[in-house]
């Protein structure tokens, strides 16, 4: 008997080849090639279905219907409000996040909401049997719903529930586990990804069906599999926390429905995810204030405003060269700001330790967070306490101006929301509108007039 051809296929993007490549010629990925078997060849004709008409001609862009999908609630708002407003019907969600981070006890939870106020739920687990989860049921407060259970690795006998029970939802946890019979790989393969992906895909918007899969991640934090599965999906989640903080945090990187970059905070409990509707509160609650090298940000994630604290360390480096570490806040970033406040501020921090943390463990990737970087390396210089009640955001260049933002309103109005008197600004996002939000609002043009400002600058 002729052994089965193999063929080398790139775990990132999914290029094959016939033999092994240190280098992926397509995505320029090093030592991604793994073995697996190929694919049989299509039969004439094609024998994919299709997402419209089979063999219907191509309309006029004037002629198409507008069709407004009517949302779904999830039964979670934080939830709810990452998807752009809760689940559309036919729509692919893919949530990825490490293990034991809270992905499938978040859709346990919203699959009873779901199944409670909605319709029937089939959730299918290739990592768990029904009984571990019942236990997380049980601990989580699952009443009686429609909910069914299934312990299922076969993507076609997956489908084949799906057209007995005709679920409202379908939840697939993971979509590395399960494998089609229309190929010999082994599960959690690209070929495997790639066409368990397009069957579901196929069925969800044949169905009319939401369907939520669940994704691993590598150990870059990047989704496990081919690329090709991102591009498949409709909404890309990710979800965030460090483990020995409560609270978790939910990213939209993409989603064809709504926004992106839209922020879901949870907080991690016995009973399960709490969502947390007030996350400057969360992030606020330990803040000492008064403390030299602390300061607070008005940072926007989506369409929201968070109020976040800001440390920041600096000492005496005790061997050659100083050392620059940061949590929650890109290192590069930093050390372009250091080299500002010595070129533009005349310090001196060749020979000094930096460290910057967001507390919390929550992340700031936007340029808005520059001000207040800022802020807490002078601060801890100084030694001298941000004055009170002050918040702070804006961009810095390099030339030491402050640049102005987007969304200099809701950041405002956070603020003041939380109890803070006075916000130092760009002097650009400076408007006639700031006076009635109920705070003062200081308009700066550079870095000096911003640290004077904020401790009083010498």
């Amino acid at each position: 008997m002729r052994a089965p051809k193999t063929v080398f296929a790139c775990t990132s993007c999914g290029a094959q080849s016939p033999k092994w490549l240190g280098r992926c010629p397509d995505c320029g990925a090093w030592n991604t090639f793994a073995e697996e078997a190929a694919a049989p060849p299509m039969p004439a004709g094609g024998g994919r279905p299709s997402l419209g008409a089979p063999g219907s001609p191509a309309r006029l862009y004037a002629d198409v219907d507008m069709v407004q999908a009517e949302r779904i609630s999830s039964g979670i708002g934080e939830f709810d409000r990452v998807l752009g407003g809760g689940l559309v019907p036919g729509s692919l969600v893919l949530l990825g996040g490490e293990p034991g981070i809270g992905k499938s006890t978040l859709l346990l939870q919203a699959a009873a909401q779901f199944a409670q106020s909605v319709g029937p739920v089939l959730y299918c687990s290739g990592e768990e049997s029904e009984h571990q989860i019942k236990g997380r049921g049980e601990r989580l407060g699952v009443g009686r719903a429609p909910l069914y259970l299934l312990a299922e690795t076969c993507t076609e006998h997956i489908l084949e529930e799906v057209d007995r029970l005709k679920p409202a939802l379908l939840i697939v946890d993971s979509i590395q586990t399960v494998y089609s019979t229309k190929l010999t790989s082994a599960p959690g393969t690209v070929g495997q990804i790639r066409e368990t992906a397009t069957q579901l895909l196929f069925t969800a918007k044949g169905r009319n069906l939401p369907t939520v899969l669940v994704g691993h991640v590598t150990k870059d934090g990047g989704l496990a599999g081919p690329k090709v599965l991102e591009h498949v999906v409709d909404t890309v989640l990710y979800f965030e926390g460090e483990r020995h903080h409560t609270h978790r945090v939910i990213r939209a990187v993409k989603n064809r429905f709504g926004a992106v970059s839209e922020l879901g905070v949870f907080e991690m409990t016995g009973a399960g995810l709490i969502p947390v509707p007030n996350p400057s509160a969360l992030f606020l609650a330990e803040r000492q204030v008064g403390a030299p090298g602390s300061a607070v940000l008005c940072c926007m994630e989506g369409s929201r405003p968070i109020l976040v604290e800001v440390q920041a360390l600096v000492s005496s480096a005790v061997y050659g060269s100083a050392r620059r570490m940061t949590n929650g806040v890109d290192q590069q970033r930093l050390a372009l700001l250091l080299a500002v406040l010595e070129k533009r501020a005349g310090l001196n921090l060749a020979g000094e330790d930096v460290f910057v943390n967001v507390a919390g463990g929550f992340t700031v990737d936007e340029r808005a967070a520059d001000l207040g970087i800022v802020a807490a390396v002078v601060s801890s210089i100084r030694n001298r306490p941000v004055r009170s009640g002050t918040a702070i955001f804006g961009e810095v260049g390099l030339a030491g101006e402050v640049r102005a933002t987007g969304q200099s309103l809701l950041r405002v109005r956070e603020a003041a929301q939380m109890g803070f008197t006075r916000c130092v600004v760009p002097s650009g996002n400076v408007a006639p509108d700031d006076a009635g939000q109920g705070c003062e609002v200081v308009g700066v043009r550079t870095v000096a007039e911003a640290l004077d400002e904020v401790i009083g600058w010498d």
